[in-house]
């Protein structure tokens, strides 16, 4: 078996304080995440609705999932009843389904607006003007089922280093200015999750990263 344990310490030994780390466990099977948890690892990400609903009955009920995929509205009420946060809002569309099942559900659900900066255009998100838009606009203020907590991105799958810190950086100074105009007495709002397999020291060392999203570093290739 792939040593899961081993790769997952040397990435947290990696980690500066006050950076967290979301296992992103997508296509891994429950035996792995098994391994990381018996080592104290309680965050995990998944992306497809069926999958994550099968390994949150199978697994401990105190892991906390994260949804960090492209989530269509239909599917929200089958993750609403246990998903910790879902990192991947793209529309207001998608807030307004949230807040109706975690409503539905008696909870309130964390969410990460997703941001879209990197230049593929296969990435979904918002790009920086449409989520000033969204946050100007207010509808948020009054949704009592979901509570906003930062951003998310992913840089631009490149060897460029110096556009992967330009695009980060980009997310992290608009974080800055989001908070300062629509945040700036909540303690929740602080979440800047960017990073992942290939660049996330880029994004804890220097673009204020507050979590990273590593999947194949810690778990291996794609098992299924």
């Amino acid at each position: 078996m792939y040593n899961v344990k081993q790769h997952l310490h040397e990435v947290l030994e990696q980690l500066p304080e006050g950076v967290r780390l979301v296992a992103i466990s997508k296509y891994h099977p429950a035996e792995f995440i098994m391994a990381a948890y018996e080592e104290g690892q309680r965050i995990f990400g998944e992306s497809h609705e069926q999958e994550l609903r099968l390994k949150h009955e199978q697994l401990p009920n105190d892991i906390q999932w994260h949804f960090i995929g492209h989530l269509q509205t239909n599917k929200v009420k089958y993750v609403a009843p246990y998903v910790s946060m879902i990192e991947s809002v793209d529309s207001i569309k998608l807030l307004r389904e949230i807040n109706k099942q975690a409503l539905k559900c008696g909870r309130t659900i964390d969410v990460l607006l997703e941001l879209h900066i990197a230049v593929e255009e296969t990435k979904y998100g918002l790009t920086p003007d449409d989520c000033r838009q969204l946050l100007a606009d207010g509808e948020w203020r009054d949704m009592q089922g979901v509570r906003i907590c930062g951003l998310m991105m992913m840089a631009t799958y490149t060897d460029d280093t110096e556009q992967i810190r330009r695009e980060m950086l980009m997310a992290a100074d608009l974080f800055d200015e989001l908070k300062q105009q629509y945040f700036p007495t909540l303690p929740y709002f602080r979440e800047r999750s960017w990073g992942m397999s290939h660049d996330y020291r880029i994004a804890a060392d220097e673009c204020r990263s507050t979590m990273v999203r590593i999947g194949t570093t810690i778990f291996g290739p794609r098992v299924y």
